[in-house]
């Protein structure tokens, strides 16, 4: 079923030679999704076949039956071809950073060999934030307290939970686990816990677990992890086991998964990226991503993706650790003016190939890109 969400009358309905394929869909064989509804069709549905033939060019908008074309344009899989698309967006996921401390130093992470100075967000700008981001609360699926930091090192991490819960905001909370003592896990659960919870841990073995992280944190985090296991500090909790696809990462996941058996993490394994070009390890393209046609990186990051820096600055993706790529500054602007802004429809156009992106632009060395067959 095509999710309605208007119904155009005759007069309103503008001619089927004005409309077009909604540009920031996502199409894969078996699945559209729209980015901007957050509803998806798939393949068999009436339209699915016929947005794929309209997106190859082989059928054009006057050529679909009068009740699919209306269907389809209350839907939002079709647009006018005059609407500039570039200014839309439907905010799902928001990181919030409110320092840039992080007592770890993991080689999959940028702060392995670019340490940040350390910064905190003042308390009236984070307040002032999550007050505007309030007014998103019915799209936003999660509040991530973190970019590139560890955020339970923050002394006023409790208070920055409460905050956001008392906006209606689902707090999301990544973090290495040092800092989840059992009295924060208490008062966690206490506030009715959080959205969602994910454990950073690559290893069980804690000459590795040193080397890798420049922190010999293991046997802590671990007791932090035994109290918390059994207890509902969030909706859901994940352990992500990190590695480069080798042996010792295969068995790190099988022992970390056998020792949480049972528990209420879901253990699971990843392999790192090269964030873009940035580091030397992890997953990257073959070669430079060519015709962009979209971003798949838990959501896509232009369109759902709201990233704020502790120094309010807003940047287009959590790749973007140098903040090339800046969208907006929240000590001059309102959350409002970033996300409608010309600076963040400019990187959806990029983002989405409907204008070329520069040579160096990021997504062009990201494993998350989208791109379209030749």
């Amino acid at each position: 079923m095509i999710e309605p969400l208007i119904e155009p009358t005759e007069k309103s309905r503008p001619a089927a030679d004005l409309l077009v394929v909604e540009p920031f869909l996502h199409f894969g064989p078996d699945r559209i999704y729209n980015n901007l509804t957050d509803f998806s069709l798939g393949s068999g549905v009436p339209g699915f076949r016929e947005l794929h033939e309209l997106h190859g060019g082989r059928l054009r908008t006057g050529d679909l039956p009068p009740g699919l074309l209306a269907e389809l344009l209350a839907a939002g899989w079709l647009i006018e071809s005059s609407a500039d698309p570039g200014t839309r967006f439907l905010l799902k996921y928001v990181s919030l950073e409110a320092h840039t401390v992080c007592n770890q130093a993991c080689y999959f992470c940028p702060v392995s060999i670019a340490p940040r100075e350390d910064y905190f967000m003042p308390t009236e700008l984070y307040e002032r934030i999550v007050d505007e981001l309030a007014a998103y609360r019915d799209t936003i699926d999660a509040v991530f307290m973190i970019n590139y930091n560890e955020p339970t090192a923050d002394k006023r991490f409790l208070d920055q939970v409460r905050t956001l819960r008392a906006a209606g905001l689902p707090p999301a909370v990544l973090t290495n686990g040092t800092g989840l003592t059992p009295q924060r896990i208490d008062a966690l659960v206490e506030m009715g816990g959080l959205r969602f919870l994910s454990i950073n841990l690559s290893t069980l073995d804690r000459e590795r677990y040193n080397k890798d992280r420049g922190g010999d944190h293991l046997e802590m985090v671990l007791r932090h992890l035994d109290y918390a296991q059994d207890k509902a500090v969030a909706e859901q909790m994940d352990m992500v086991v990190l590695g480069t696809g080798d042996e010792n990462h295969r068995r790190d996941f099988a022992e970390i998964g056998a020792r949480f058996a049972g528990s209420r993490f879901a253990v699971k394994s990843f392999e790192v990226m090269d964030r873009a070009g940035y580091l030397q390890i992890g997953l990257k393209p073959a070669l430079p991503n060519q015709r962009l046609c979209g971003c798949d990186n838990v959501g896509s990051r232009p369109l759902q993706h709201l990233h704020i820096t502790p120094r309010g600055t807003c940047v287009l993706c959590c790749e973007d650790y140098d903040e090339k790529y800046v969208v907006g500054d929240l000590t001059r602007e309102s959350v409002r003016e970033v996300l409608t802004g010309p600076a963040l429809a400019r990187m959806r156009r990029w983002v989405y190939g409907l204008e070329e992106a520069p040579r160096d632009f990021i997504c062009r060395g990201c494993s998350f890109a989208l791109t379209q067959s030749a």
